[in-house]
């Protein structure tokens, strides 16, 4: 465990995402895309794609800004807030507004329409407003499975203060030292919400072949003595080794994702994401005729 001294079985890493890439979705979300199952597919498996939005501050107005309603199939979505409210609504009934440290995850697995816009409060006062986004894909088994939707509050999720004032772990989804996330997964999947301490160095215990990305949001870190991974970069892991050992040049903002591979082909078209083109062409022609659903209008 995290206590434990320079482990001999060390996951290294594999390489540094970075890019340049920014834009908006909707009027509300400025996000750069630091992560896309587009070339990197079986490699970041079970994971799809990650927008980081923000951080930006928008003036108060009694405007709605987000992106209006629009379909997803095959995968889940997962927004973690860290400045500002994100306000979500669905076909399927589910539906909420979170706030800082709070968590959606959103199940589209055989299809829904949604809608996210910031939340009325924010909106009307505005201000600093930083949330991410991640794909999560499904094994072929369950792409069909029913929609459904968790709202997960922050005071839902278990922290865990690492030891010798190396920082702190908010354990979203999997577990860490027997605190066990609150988030129901379809597939083994750890979802760490990391507070570092700069100037510190913290070995973390993952599953053995476990895909492992470290997203940082802010400040600057080392895995295993790599170059630095700074502020919205990622850092891909091998799938060997059951350790990960972090060193902390700054005091730092991360997200730690770890999933079982899903050994599927990926077949993804825009707001879908199957295995075959086949099925893409059913969503779109699923879409078209309804059979997604339609939010009421309000």
């Amino acid at each position: 465990m995290p206590t434990l001294n320079q482990p001999s079985t060390v996951k290294t890493l594999h390489s540094i995402q970075r890019t340049r890439d920014r834009h908006w979705v909707g009027d509300g979300f400025p996000v750069r895309t630091l992560l896309a199952y587009n070339g990197l597919g079986q490699t970041i498996s079970p994971f799809l794609l990650l927008d980081h939005a923000g951080p930006a501050n928008f003036p108060p107005t009694t405007a709605r800004r987000g992106v209006g309603e629009h379909p997803h199939r095959g995968f889940e979505t997962v927004t973690i807030v860290y400045d500002g409210e994100v306000e979500h609504r669905d076909s399927a009934g589910g539906g909420g507004i979170i706030g800082p440290g709070d968590v959606q995850w959103m199940t589209a697995a055989a299809g829904l329409v949604h809608e996210e816009f910031h939340g009325p409060n924010f909106a009307k006062n505005g201000g600093l407003f930083e949330m991410v986004q991640l794909w999560v894909n499904l094994p072929a088994k369950d792409k069909m499975a029913e929609p459904r939707y968790q709202g997960i509050t922050s005071g839902q999720i278990p922290v865990v203060e690492l030891p010798e004032g190396q920082g702190s772990l908010r354990v979203i989804a999997g577990e860490f030292q027997h605190a066990q996330g609150p988030a129901q997964t379809f597939t083994s999947i750890n979802m760490w919400d990391l507070r570092l301490t700069g100037g510190k160095q913290v070995n973390l215990e993952l599953p053995e072949g476990h895909t492992t990305i470290l997203v940082v949001l802010k400040g600057s870190v080392r895995v295993g003595g790599s170059e630095p991974i700074a502020e919205a970069e990622i850092g891909i892991c091998d799938r060997a080794g059951t350790f990960l050992t972090l060193d902390g040049l700054q005091d730092t903002t991360a997200l730690l994702l770890s999933g079982a591979p899903i050994d599927e082909p990926i077949v993804g078209h825009g707001p879908f994401a199957m295995n075959t083109t086949e099925e893409i062409y059913q969503a779109m022609a699923d879409y078209q005729s309804g059979k997604m659903g339609a939010l009421t209008p309000q």
